[in-house]
């Protein structure tokens, strides 16, 4: 009876002891599993989320390595910005104190500061070509333009007040003012730019008539007279270049010794700047289209397609479908004294 009752109970606390052991055991290993996840976490790839430790709520920050993130560096010849070429800049002061808004130029003031003038004139010479070369092309052209016009202004004024030579040549150039008076000291003229020996008719024969090829030029540069393109009181820049030669020739077209029309008469009068013998032939190659003002000579067809892009609808119209003659003014070499 006692062995009974010693087998029984035995039965009866051995199940109960192994399910006691087996739990035990099964908390010992997730306790173990959770302490393996704590202290070795999981490596994560750079820009991605790694996973959330264990059970817990908080929010674990997003971590960028430092290098994952680079910088593009741009060429220069990205779409950024054109850099701006402050040389022009060294002749902003002269024309802005002795050109006025209508052209005219204070000859007068600026003889007593002709030391100031040359001094700009010997930056352009001490220009090193490297750097020059460095520049777009549309500030190259803007740097001849002002090294033209700035010489121009000091080739008059070293001999303003302008003092006929004979009385004859005074009835002959229409009185005393005329800068034909000393055209041949213009035309003689000789400078320096970059350490290279230049004249006036050097810098349009290499660059406006030849490497740069762009016909508003033209109506930039000044021959210091009234029936020239007036001159502007800033200095011509790279960068707005283009539209400051479209300025300057609708500025100029809009003056009556450049381009006027009699209806009444049917006659279309233009500036002696356009003849063949002057500036009339370098709007050939761009302009001389057959679309329009078919039964006029190339060259005059020429400079009758550029000029419509610069005057008003009205003349455009009379001169694509009107009937008139093509006349040619005389120029009014009077000097553009505003002093």
């Amino acid at each position: 009876m006692a062995k009974s009752l010693v087998v029984f109970v035995i039965l009866i606390i051995t199940p109960v002891f192994i399910c006691g052991c087996s739990a035990g055991s099964t908390k010992s290993v997730e306790t173990s599993e959770a302490s393996s996840l704590e202290s070795e976490p999981a490596e994560t790839e750079p820009n991605q989320l790694g996973p959330n430790r264990g059970q817990s709520n908080k929010i674990v920050p997003f971590q960028v390595e430092a290098d994952v993130v680079e910088v593009i560096k741009t060429e220069p010849d990205d779409l950024g910005p054109v850099p701006v070429v402050s040389f022009h800049d060294k002749c902003a002061d002269i024309l802005r104190e002795y050109v006025h808004d209508s052209g005219m130029v204070d000859y007068q003031g600026l003889r007593r500061k002709r030391l100031e003038l040359r001094a700009v004139l010997r930056e352009f010479n001490k220009l090193e070509r490297s750097e020059y070369e460095s520049w777009p092309r549309q500030d190259k052209i803007a740097f001849w333009i002002n090294v033209y016009n700035l010489q121009k202004l000091s080739v008059i004024t070293d001999n303003y007040p302008i003092k006929p030579s004979s009385r004859i040549l005074t009835i002959f150039y229409r009185g005393t003012n005329s800068i034909r008076h000393i055209e041949e000291k213009i035309s003689r003229y000789k400078f320096l730019v970059m350490d290279e020996e230049f004249t006036f008719a050097a810098i349009e024969k290499l660059f406006f008539r030849g490497e740069f090829d762009d016909p508003r030029v033209f109506f930039a540069i000044s021959s210091g007279c009234l029936s020239s393109p007036p001159l502007r009181n800033e200095p011509y820049y790279g960068h707005n270049l283009s539209r400051q030669l479209d300025e300057q020739t609708e500025r100029f077209l809009s003056s009556p010794l450049a381009f006027r029309i009699d209806k009444e008469e049917g006659k279309v009068y233009l500036s002696a700047l356009f003849q063949s013998s002057w500036y009339g032939r370098e709007f050939i190659k761009k302009f001389a289209i057959d679309r329009k003002f078919k039964d006029q000579p190339a060259q005059t067809r020429a400079v009758l397609n550029f000029i419509t892009g610069y005057i008003s609808k009205e003349d455009v119209a009379f001169l694509e479908t009107g009937n008139y003659t093509i006349k040619y003014m005389t120029f009014d070499w009077s000097i553009n004294d505003g002093s």
